[in-house]
């Protein structure tokens, strides 16, 4: 009895090492780190899109993001919106000509440089779109649902920002 306890236990063990030397892969996402240590963001103040950006990216510690353009020449990088669209589309109508779904879409184009001109990231364009079912008796509801997938999208939007300034290794 004693053996067969201590061969199992024994098997466990081994079985467990095994499983963490040979893991699966997968990693937490890490707050990314980037080649540079200061970014100027030249976005208007306006721009809902350009305030979460900026907030992103201030909430990295080894960063530090300048919104003045006189510390524009200063950054290390700027990084230039090119073009910041939303759309509403009508997709589907009904037979008496009324609208039934939309598809909302958020553009947006940018590119990364360095205060000499040289190109890191050249003209990047992000999309996203989502579909949205539309209900005339429910128009404040949908205006807010509208609203919730907006904001849904250019967080998406903003992350994939991060991800490829992320992936600049030289300046």
């Amino acid at each position: 009895m004693q053996r067969r306890h201590l061969l199992l236990s024994t098997s466990a063990v081994g079985a467990s090492a095994l499983l963490a030397t040979a893991g699966c892969g997968f990693k937490l996402r890490a707050a990314p780190n980037f080649a540079f240590s200061s970014i100027y963001v030249n976005m208007p103040e306006g721009s809902t899109l350009g305030n979460e950006l900026k907030r992103v990216l201030a909430s990295n510690n080894n960063l530090r993001v300048n919104t003045d353009a006189q510390l524009m020449m200063k950054s290390d990088v700027i990084l230039d919106p090119l073009f910041d669209q939303r759309q509403k589309i009508v997709v589907a109508t009904n037979a008496a000509g009324l609208v039934r779904e939309f598809q909302l879409r958020l553009l947006f184009s940018f590119r990364l440089r360095t205060p000499q001109g040289k190109e890191l990231i050249p003209r990047a364009e992000l999309l996203q779109q989502r579909d949205i079912s539309f209900n005339e008796s429910a128009v404040l509801a949908k205006e807010a649902e509208e609203g919730l997938l907006y904001r849904d999208m250019q967080s998406d939007i903003v992350q994939q920002i991060m991800r490829r300034l992320a992936a600049v290794q030289s300046l």
